[in-house]
């Protein structure tokens, strides 16, 4: 599914990809931090916050170049209070591109 995702964003499948677990969910760093995927399900309010820190996290000590975009998948919420609150957090960091698919 991370691969199809790459090609439908139009990125190369030879870009350098890291995966890390963050609150029990498995999230891919693509392209050193410029688009960063987590396509885990069971996305609760109770598990984006974590979620959300270690992202900011994590993309802060990868340092890109150029604005990340940051990409859910949608069914992966649990409800929209959690992906209204996963964006909010994202965008209080300075992560303004994230979307749901």
């Amino acid at each position: 599914m991370l691969y199809e995702l790459l090609l439908k964003l139009g990125l190369d499948l030879c870009v350098p990809i890291e995966t890390k677990t963050m609150a029990g969910k498995t999230v891919h760093s693509i392209g050193g931090g410029t688009l960063i995927v987590c396509l885990a399900d069971g996305l609760t309010k109770d598990v984006v916050e974590e979620l959300a820190k270690g992202i900011v996290e994590w993309r802060k000590a990868l340092a890109p170049a150029v604005d990340t975009r940051v990409v859910f998948k949608d069914t992966g919420f649990a409800d929209d209070i959690a992906k209204t609150n996963m964006a909010a957090i994202l965008n209080q960091a300075g992560i303004s591109d994230v979307r749901s698919l």
